[in-house]
């Protein structure tokens, strides 16, 4: 006979800085130290105080909230954050995480436009990771799509599983936009899976970032697997909630979100009795 016992992996959920927006950065760390996060992953974007270190770790430090992640400034939004320069922006992304005791940058592929970046991406981020303790995890995009028409925006490629990085981040909403298998993506990354952005999606061409089992993507499976694994990476909630009509129901979503989360980490699996 085997007894069933529940095997608890010893990653870490967090909450990123984004959830909250169009909240503050601030307002990430007290939500996240009253509802009993791990810690967060701070978004750099145009919030003065998510690129600004001695903020940052004032409000860590404050809240007893650690710092698990940067997430460096790739998006559209904050194309002139820290500098117009990509490489200048992953170089100040490892210095803050160095500073703030944070194991994790995330970053995107380049922009398909930004050509002399896109074309030294994948060695140059290997250069970068060979320099430094903290793990640059690339993150998976998607193609952009309007109507019938589809564009490759992201250069190598939005499935960064087809380049050779030491480290991914899996993102489950944009795995859901690319209409990719989820798990398969997974199984590619394999122990070089290295975070975890966990939101669902249903198939939208628009990046859906919904609270976990909302959606139609493997959300528990996924968790599942990674308890199963032992996996010692972090598991980020980063999803929307632009819409909630008020704070109480803003981190209602983000208190149900970690609920999910602990839940399908925590794994039953049969042992042998002795």
């Amino acid at each position: 006979m085997a007894e069933p016992v529940v095997r608890i992996p010893d990653a870490k959920v967090a909450l990123s800085t984004a959830s909250v927006y169009p909240e503050s950065t601030a307002t990430a760390f007290e939500i996240a130290a009253r509802l009993g996060y791990d810690g967060v992953e701070v978004m750099v974007w145009n919030d003065p105080v998510s690129q600004d270190i001695a903020a940052l770790r004032r409000l860590s430090d404050y809240h007893r909230v650690p710092i698990l992640a940067v997430h460096a400034p790739c998006l559209l939004i904050t194309q002139r954050v820290w500098s117009t320069d990509p490489w200048v922006k992953l170089q100040r992304a490892r210095a803050a995480a160095e500073k703030l005791g944070a194991s994790t940058v995330v970053v995107h592929p380049p922009f398909r436009w930004q050509r002399q970046y896109a074309r030294d991406f994948v060695q140059g981020i290997w250069r970068m990771a060979d320099e430094t303790d903290v793990r640059f995890a690339v993150e998976n995009m998607y193609p952009w799509r309007y109507r019938d028409r589809e564009m490759l925006a992201y250069a190598p490629d939005w499935d960064v599983t087809k380049d050779d990085y030491r480290h991914f981040t899996i993102d489950l909403s944009h795995a859901s936009t690319a209409r990719a298998d989820a798990i398969h993506m997974l199984d590619r990354m394999g122990d070089r899976l290295g975070h975890v952005h966990l939101a669902d999606g249903n198939g939208s061409a628009k990046d859906e970032h919904l609270v976990p089992g909302r959606g139609s993507q493997p959300c528990a499976a996924l968790l599942e697997r990674l308890a199963l694994s032992g996996f010692d990476g972090h598991v980020v909630i980063e999803v929307n909630t632009r819409r909630a009509m008020s704070s109480a129901e803003r981190e209602a979503d983000l208190a149900e979100a970690l609920a999910f989360t602990r839940l399908h980490l925590a794994s039953a699996v049969k042992v042998p009795r002795r």
